[in-house]
C-alpha cells in the first residue's frame, strides 16, 4: 500500500469479509484475532484481485517497510525536513545495519536500494514538473539535491529526458509508486 486510497480500499476488503482490523496504516494491518486458512485463502484472494497481496515473511515485510519509509520521506514529508542521510533513518527506524537492509533490498527486488530511492525521487520531480507551481531549482532544492545540474543529470540518466524536455513534451508518464523498480 502506497497511498491513502490504497489504505481505504485494503480497509473495505477487511471489512466486507466480516474482520475489522484496528489498525491499517500504509503497508500494515494489524487484527485483534488470529485469522484460519479459510479467512486467509479469501483475503488473499480479494487483495490479488485489487492489486495487492498479503505479505507474511519476515524479508519480504522489511522490503516493504524499507519501500513504505522511502515513499513517506519522498512524496509526503514536510519540505523542510528533505535533507538527511538515508542509510542513518533507515537503520535507526528499521532496526537493522544499513548494509543488511542495502543487501537484502538488493537481492530481492533486483536493483540497490540508492537506486530505487532515485526512481522514487525522479517520480516525485515528474510529479512536480506536471503540476507546474515550481522551478526546478526549487524542486531541487525540495528533493535534496545538491544543485539542478545534478538533478537534471539523475533524470536524463533515468527518463532519456531533461527536465525541460519533459515538460515540453509530457511525453513520459507518471508511474504508480509501488510500481517504480
Amino acid at each position: 500500500m502506497v497511498c491513502n486510497r490504497c489504505v481505504m480500499v485494503v480497509q473495505q476488503v477487511f471489512e466486507k469479509q466480516g474482520l475489522q482490523p484496528w489498525n491499517v496504516t500504509l503497508g500494515e494491518v494489524q487484527l485483534k484475532d488470529e485469522l484460519t486458512q479459510s479467512q486467509l485463502d479469501q483475503l488473499d484472494k480479494s487483495l490479488v484481485d485489487l492489486g495487492f497481496e498479503r505479505i507474511d515473511d519476515h524479508k519480504a515485510r522489511l522490503i516493504e517497510s524499507i519501500k513504505k519509509r522511502v515513499i513517506q520521506l519522498i512524496h509526503h514529508t514536510n519540505p523542510t525536513e528533505r535533507k538527511f542521510n538515508w542509510s542513518t533513518i533507515l537503520s535507526e527506524e528499521l532496526h537493522y545495519e544499513y548494509n543488511y537492509l542495502s543487501s537484502l533490498f538488493s537481492s530481492v527486488v533486483g536493483i540497490t536500494l540508492e537506486q530505487y530511492i532515485i526512481r522514487q525521487k525522479i517520480e516525485r520531480v515528474k510529479e512536480l514538473l506536471f503540476y507546474d507551481e515550481l522551478s526546478l531549482s526549487q524542486i531541487a532544492d525540495l528533493l535534496g539535491y545538491s544543485s539542478v545540474a545534478h538533478l537534471s543529470g539523475q533524470f536524463k540518466k533515468i527518463t532519456g529526458l531533461t527536465p525541460s524536455d519533459l515538460k515540453k513534451s509530457r511525453a513520459i508518464g507518471r508511474k504508480p509508486l509501488d510500481g517504480v523498480s
